[in-house]
Formats: structure tokens, sequence, C-alpha cells
């Protein structure tokens, strides 16, 4: 019965120090992964160092720097939205507050990316609620705030006129309906001038033309609503004015405050 236990006691613990030296081994290649990665990202071959860091975590789901690292791969190559996902799982692994302010810093320049301003001031606010000394995500937490709020003044501005423009169609579809009524009016009225100035070529050349040419001059008023040439290129260059402001913006966001760090593990 003893020499039975001591078998048992043996075996499994054999066992244990496999599953232990498979582990330790496993972990050693994820290292491996996580070191041609970052060799591949530095040379700017981000699609390839994403392929070594999910091998990285294939072999060590729990590995922080892996993971880290895949989010900035994905962010290199323009796929925000899978950034900001990857950057989520991030945040929730890593274990120091500096690394939680780089996670937070980079998915919301995912989200300035997206023009999703709303987002990247939430995110820029977490980044430096980790890290209060960080310049680089207090000027991009200004800009994204300055960003959003011309957002907001343009959207309000777009459902202000979209309102205009159906209190405009009501009022248009009324006095067509008004007009639909003095149809009759006006035909007979329209043939009572048309007597009155056969009557007139009769008798009072004079008249007559002095009448054409206050006709001629109705004809030349501008329309209700209808902008000059001269307002048009006014109007025209506020809006390109206004452009260039935005990307002006955008660029010097663009120049600054992009914290794609990798983490190394040599």
């Amino acid at each position: 019965m003893k020499n039975r236990f001591i078998i048992v006691f043996l075996c499994f613990t054999s066992l244990v120090f496999s599953q232990q030296e498979n582990a330790e081994k496993l972990e050693r290649e994820a290292r491996e992964d996580v070191r041609e990665g970052n060799q591949l990202y530095n040379q700017l071959r981000f699609d390839e160092a994403e392929v070594a860091y999910k091998k990285a975590l294939s072999k060590n789901p729990n590995y922080p720097k892996a993971s880290y690292n895949l989010g900035n791969a994905i962010y290199q190559q323009n796929r925000n939205k899978e950034a900001v996902a990857q950057f989520e799982l991030v945040e929730k692994t890593v274990p120091d507050k500096m690394s939680k302010a780089e996670t937070y810093h980079n998915m919301g320049n995912s989200f300035m990316n997206e023009k999703q301003y709303d987002k990247a001031v939430a995110a820029y606010k977490n980044s430096m609620r980790n890290n209060s000394k960080d310049d680089e995500t207090r000027y991009n937490l200004a800009l994204a705030q300055e960003l959003l709020k011309e957002q907001q003044n343009k959207d309000n501005k777009d459902n202000k006129d979209n309102k205009d423009d159906q209190k405009d169609d009501k009022n248009k579809d009324q006095k067509d309906k008004e007009g639909g009524d003095d149809e009759k009016k006006n035909d007979k009225k329209d043939e009572k001038d048309k007597g009155q100035d056969k009557e007139d070529e009769n008798g009072d050349p004079k008249k007559n033309d002095e009448n054409k040419e206050e006709d001629k001059k109705q004809d030349q008023k501008p329309r209700p609503n209808q902008l000059s040439p001269e307002q048009m290129k006014q109007l025209l260059e506020a809006m390109n004015n206004e452009e260039n402001k935005t990307q002006k913006k955008l660029n010097a966001q663009q120049a600054k405050g992009k914290k794609i760090k990798q983490e190394k593990d040599w």
C-alpha cells in the first residue's frame, strides 16, 4: 500500500513538473515572438509584426506587452476600430498606471482618426488620470475638446437649417393651395388687363411704352433668397477659410501627441 502511494505521488509530481516546464517553454517562445514583432514593427512592416504578436498571444494569452504591441501594430494599419477594441483589452490586463496611461492615449488617437471626438476626450481624460504630467496627452485633450465643440456647433446649425427648410416647404405648400383658389380670379383679371392693354395701345402710345418699361424693370428684380455673385464669392471664401482652419488643426494633431511606444521584452 505504501509503495502504491509513493508511485502515485511520483507520477503526480512528474506531471506537475512537465506542465510547468511546458508553460515556461511557451513563455520563452512568446517572448521570442514579441522580439521578432518589435523588429518588424521598427522596419515599418506592421502587418508582419501583427502576425508575430498574435503568435505570442496564442502561446501566452495573458501577456500584456504582446497585447499592447498588437494594438499599436493594428493602429498603424489605420484599422482604428480594431485598435480601440484591442486597447480596451490591454487596459484590463496591464498592471501599472503608466502603461494604462499610454494605452488610453493611443485609444484616444484612434478615436481622433475616426472623428469621434467625444470618445477621444474621454480616453485622454482617462490617460491623464493615470499620468497627470503627460504634456502630449494634455495637448491632445485640448485639441479634441476644441474639435468636439466645432462638431457640435456644426451639427446644431445643420439641424436648424433642416427645420427652416421644412418650414419653408410647409409655407410653400400652403401658398400653392391658396394660389389654386385664386387662379380663376386671376384669369378673369388677366383678361380684363388684356382688354385694358389693347385699349391703351389704341389710345395712348406713350402710356403703353411706360408700362412696358415698368414690366421690364419688374422682370429684372432678383428672386427672393437668390445670392448675388459677390455674395456667392464671399460665402465660398468663408467656407474655404473654415476648412483650412480645421485642416491645420488636424495636421497639428498628426504632428504632435502620438504616443505609439512599443513595449520591449529583451
